[in-house]
């Protein structure tokens, strides 16, 4: 491995933050007994967070210099874990990675080996990317809607935030186990895309981003909200009686203007999903899951950009601006 590697660097400064692209050695990582495993990076993405931590709009990043990007994907070439060898493939997603511990924007990484999930024979490094946080937090939303026994014969499945990484993948999830799907969104100008991934409606947020009744017209059988804020209070409102709502992001604000009504008069369960410090054993579930029940002509369709690393900063503002559609792989050697 050369001694070099490249990396986006981001230091403190008095103005805010300075984002560079440069060249790192192994003397630069940020000290810590818990790194005793060694990556070549391959891949990596951008998330909501990664635009928010790079362009400084929100205190993601804990601890300068930082090298951002909370996922990766690539190959071990060092390790003191036993669970982990040489060769083997990995990916991280979370964990704090680009928040206090150095992440993905980089060619190389020292991670604690409790960090790494094994790669999944069905995803190439590539792939795994071209889902990330978003899809794997999708898959999370999924599978906490299977837990409170949501099925595709209650009704329809509210997908808010639909042209995002966690809109995009959750379509393609439910899709394929068999739910009618609407899909809210500020973009449609991609129903088509929102179709092929196996929307049966696409509706315009504006439907939902008003103020909120106490109750609403009983309609979602279950809702995944990437969205929060007043949107994430309408989708409660009109969740049918018993039903569940995973809540997983924040693209229009962290407050939430909810009564109470919806959970004592119809039993709707609001189930917070977090991707960033789960369990292992649900990092494994999902991941598995993903690797079931992603149809990987419609990953193509949501992960079909690569970007090389200098090109990072430029997509971090875009997905902050909503011009970015499904996933966007970062290769961090291009």
């Amino acid at each position: 491995m050369p001694d070099n590697f490249k990396a986006i660097y981001v230091s403190k400064t008095d103005a805010g933050q300075a984002v560079e692209i440069k060249q790192l050695t192994d003397a630069d990582f940020p000290a810590s007994a818990d790194d005793n495993v060694t990556v070549a990076v391959e891949y990596s993405t951008v998330n909501y967070k990664d635009g928010l931590a790079l362009t400084g709009k929100s205190p993601i990043i804990r601890s300068y210099p930082m090298a951002p990007g909370i996922d990766l994907a690539g190959t071990v070439t060092a390790s003191a874990d036993p669970k982990f060898k040489p060769g083997d493939k990995v990916l991280v997603n979370g964990y704090g990675l680009g928040e206090n511990h150095w992440g993905g924007y980089a060619q190389r990484a020292r991670l604690p080996g409790k960090f790494l999930v094994p790669l999944p024979k069905a995803f190439s490094a590539a792939q795994a990317m071209a889902i990330g946080t978003g899809g794997y937090t999708a898959m999370l939303c999924v599978l906490a809607l299977e837990k409170q026994g949501v099925r595709p014969d209650q009704g329809e499945i509210l997908v808010t935030g639909a042209a995002g990484g966690v809109g995009s993948v959750a379509i393609a999830l439910l899709a394929k186990l068999g739910f009618r799907i609407v899909a809210s969104t500020g973009r449609l100008d991609e129903a088509g895309y929102l179709k092929d991934l196996g929307a049966t409606e696409v509706m315009d947020r504006a439907g939902l981003s008003g103020p909120a009744k106490a109750l609403g017209k009983e309609r979602w059988a279950g809702v995944v909200d990437a969205v929060g804020s007043t949107t994430l209070a309408n989708a409660i409102a009109q969740t049918k009686y018993e039903g569940a709502v995973a809540a997983c992001g924040l693209a229009q604000g962290a407050d939430l203007p909810v009564s109470v009504m919806p959970f004592i008069l119809r039993g709707v369960k609001l189930i917070g999903v977090d991707s960033v410090m789960a369990p292992m054993a649900a990092r494994l579930e999902a991941w598995t899951r993903l690797a079931r029940d992603l149809d990987p002509a419609k990953l193509a369709l949501i992960g079909g950009r690569t970007i090389p690393l200098a090109a990072v900063p430029r997509a971090a503002q875009d997905i902050l601006d909503g011009k970015i559609r499904g996933r966007v792989v970062v290769d961090v050697n291009a």
